[in-house]
């Protein structure tokens, strides 16, 4: 009979193959994962809510498949029934993996207030089939050699691999404008193999013939690891350090929508601006980065490529391991190679973060994988996205993520974090209700948080309790955290209260309205606070009671109409009397409300001069010309704006010096005399012209008289 283990190792290691799933599912969404932070996005640690964080063990392991459901609540009945009747679901692309993920001693701590620094020490351990067919596992027992049978596994491939990692993580701030923030973060790492093997097969298929108990195999097959040639168990190579090194790498960035960002900044009593940094300031945080660049190169392995086309009989293969069927009973291809290089498993990670509401988040994660799927011995992942809504405190966090992983399907697991110690599973929720279950994973460990000062405001005022001189009643920093009093309880604060002990409206600045003049009409009413008015005026005065207040009357003093804003207009000529010249006597605007002096009028008043009688060879106007000057008189009082020249005129008898005083004198002296019966003197000029113009001929008497006369003319 064919051995057993045998023939399943062969089948078994010939579709060793890496899924990934992501370590301490849960506890990295937590904003308090500290130094945990860096295995998603060594940005995490960057404004971090601890200023310290040891981790001292940790440990994530994780199994995953698509041909064996299990229902693990059968495990509490019978456990030993759980896999003899657990569901199996054959394929020709069947996978199982595994993965241990160990985080030693790392610590994280704060250089400065924009920057971060991690040092970690981690194990990690990847094995996997892949690409497997269903049918050669769906035996129970083994294959019976009484009984024919075949295995077509095509293309199959498969590693496993085991290695150490010494990182150090540095993340800062790289944007701080109070709404945008921004942070960045690298790793470097690293990297000492300690155990490797792959197989990659091509076209493998398997023909047994129970008759001629002949086994037909084809195919290639590429075998290569770090243990070939080893004596005893293998176990001084499986455990050797150092002997194969790499370097790695990760990198991430986060940015953080804080649109409330002013309500974290608190203030000391001396006007000092702190941010709290014990707090979470976003509602909106989006990660992305790229993990587990680089690779291993791997030294003193040997890689050896079979030709697997060949018949031959069952017996040959009686009792050997993997390793040993191949180099006992097929020839290489070629020579020797030396293994080939351990592929790290490069990814792909964002991820957004909304706070929904105070402690209540949920984070939305994807995976997607970067690294060649066939490539040999190359690790890479399966795309999973994820949803954790989870409850978020300092000291204490539950999260529940919800995932679909890439042919593992849906899975629902729970995890805390209590202080120190963190535990939880993926998948643990799915596993225990549901019915086929293809994955099981779990992880937990213990670290000593030290978190970040927390800074106290409890009425939210922006004043720092330690500081705050009512902490429980929110008030302005300038009045020491205290709310503002209202003395006189008018609704008025006192800093805003210019009476605080007297009761007053807000419009007035808490004061009570004054009645300044004393009319009985408030100043706040009162249009004219000043001066003692009418209410029916809004404590304006009316002196003249013609209905417009005096500020809007002109002639405050003379009742007047609205249409001559309150002035009266005496002679009816739509001139107002006080821009009136001639108020009694009506007359064009023109000429400022006065009458104009006609021809007729001018003519007249001529007419009335040349009769004014003088003493001979005298200035002096002879009493019976008097009556001639009242009609005079009466003409220029009717043209109260006109103005006149007085005009004196002699015959030539006499010298020309001697008639030009006479005439100067003459009309000074009918300008004297009307001066005195009241005529304006800016009105009147007097003028001489002696014999200069005469109106006659002056070699006749009659000529003579008419020459000696005064004449007053109207100024134009």
């Amino acid at each position: 009979m064919l051995s057993k283990h045998t023939l399943l190792g062969i089948v078994f290691f010939l579709c060793i193959h890496l899924l990934k799933a992501q370590s301490y599912e849960g506890l990295l969404t937590d904003n308090y994962s500290g130094v945990h932070g860096i295995i998603s996005n060594p940005a995490n640690i960057a404004d971090s809510r601890l200023k310290l964080d040891i981790n001292l063990i940790g440990v994530s392991a994780f199994f995953g498949n698509n041909y064996l459901g299990l229902n693990m609540s059968d495990a509490f009945k019978d456990f030993g029934k759980t896999f003899d009747e657990a569901k199996t679901t054959p394929k020709t692309n069947n996978f199982l993996a595994s993965n241990l993920d160990i985080l030693g001693p790392s610590v994280m701590f704060n250089l400065t207030e924009k920057s971060a620094v991690a040092v970690y020490s981690r194990a990690r351990l990847f094995l996997n089939v892949d690409d497997i067919n269903g049918a050669s596992i769906d035996k129970e027992g083994g294959f019976n050699e009484d009984e024919d049978f075949f295995i077509n596994e095509g293309d199959v491939s498969g590693e496993i691999n085991l290695w150490t990692e010494i990182g150090a993580s540095y993340a800062r701030v790289l944007v701080d404008h109070g709404e945008h923030f921004l942070k960045g973060g690298a790793t470097l790492k690293y990297l000492s193999g300690i155990h490797h093997a792959y197989i990659r097969g091509t076209d493998v298929t398997v023909d047994y013939d129970a008759t001629s108990r002949d086994v037909v195999t084809t195919g290639l097959l590429t075998y290569g690891n770090d243990a070939s040639g080893s004596e005893g168990d293998g176990l001084s190579d499986f455990f050797t350090f150092g002997k194969s090194t790499g370097i790695g790498g990760d990198l991430g960035f986060v940015y953080e929508w804080r649109p409330n960002h002013q309500d974290y900044k608190l203030t000391d009593a001396n006007g000092n601006t702190y941010l709290n940094k014990g707090v979470n300031k976003y509602k909106l945080k989006i990660g992305a980065s790229i993990t587990d660049i680089g690779k291993i190169n791997n030294k003193k392995g040997e890689e050896e490529t079979y030709d697997l086309n060949k018949t031959q009989s069952i017996d040959d293969f009686d009792g050997m391991d993997l390793e040993d069927g191949l180099s006992n009973n097929f020839d290489t291809t070629g020579p020797t190679h030396e293994s080939a290089d351990t592929g790290l498993p490069t990814a792909l990670h964002a991820n957004v973060d909304w706070n929904v509401v105070s402690k209540f988040y949920l984070n939305l994660n994807s995976d997607v994988n970067l690294q060649g799927k066939h490539k040999i011995n190359s690790n890479h992942i399966r795309s999973e996205v994820a949803l954790t809504p989870r409850l978020e405190t300092a000291w204490i966090s539950v999260y529940s993520p919800i995932s679909l992983m890439q042919q593992v399907g849906f899975r629902w697991g729970l995890g805390l974090r209590a202080g120190p110690f963190y535990l939880g599973s993926g998948s643990a929720l799915t596993a225990l209700f549901g019915n086929s279950s293809k994955s099981l994973d779990a992880y937990a460990g213990i670290k000593v948080p030290i978190y970040q000062n927390k800074l106290k405001d409890r009425d939210g005022d922006g004043l720092k309790d330690d500081v705050d001189e009512c902490p429980d009643t929110p008030g302005p920093i300038e009045n020491n955290g205290c709310p503002w009093k209202d003395t006189d309880g008018d609704g008025i604060l006192d800093k805003d209260d210019n009476c605080p002990n007297e009761v007053g409206p807000k419009e007035n600045n808490g004061c009570p309205w004054k009645d300044t003049d004393g009319d009985g009409v408030l100043d706040k009413d009162d249009d004219c606070p000043n001066t003692p008015g009418l209410k029916e005026f809004n404590g304006c005065p009316d002196t003249d009671g013609d209905g417009i207040i005096d500020q809007n009357d002109r002639c405050p003093n003379q009742p007047g109409s609205k249409e001559n804003k309150g002035c009266p207009d005496t002679d009816g000529d739509t001139l107002v009397d006080i821009d009136d010249d001639c108020p009694t006597v009506a007359g064009p605007v023109s000429n400022k409300g006065c009458p104009e002096v006609t021809i007729a009028v001018q003519k007249q008043l001529n007419a009335y001069a040349k009769t004014i009688l003088f003493d001979t060879g005298k200035a002096t106007i002879k009493p019976e010309s008097v009556a001639v000057m009242v009609d005079i008189i009466q003409i220029l009082n009717e043209y109260p704006n006109a103005k006149f020249t007085v005009e004196g005129h002699t015959d030539s008898v006499g010298s020309n010096e001697s008639n030009q005083k006479l005439s100067e004198a003459r009309a000074n002296s009918v300008r004297d005399f009307l001066i005195n019966e009241g005529i304006a003197g800016a009105r009147l000029t007097a003028i001489g012209y002696g014999e200069e113009k005469p109106i006659a001929s002056n070699t006749t008497n009659l000529g003579r008289k008419q020459n000696r006369r005064v004449e007053i003319n109207l100024i134009k």
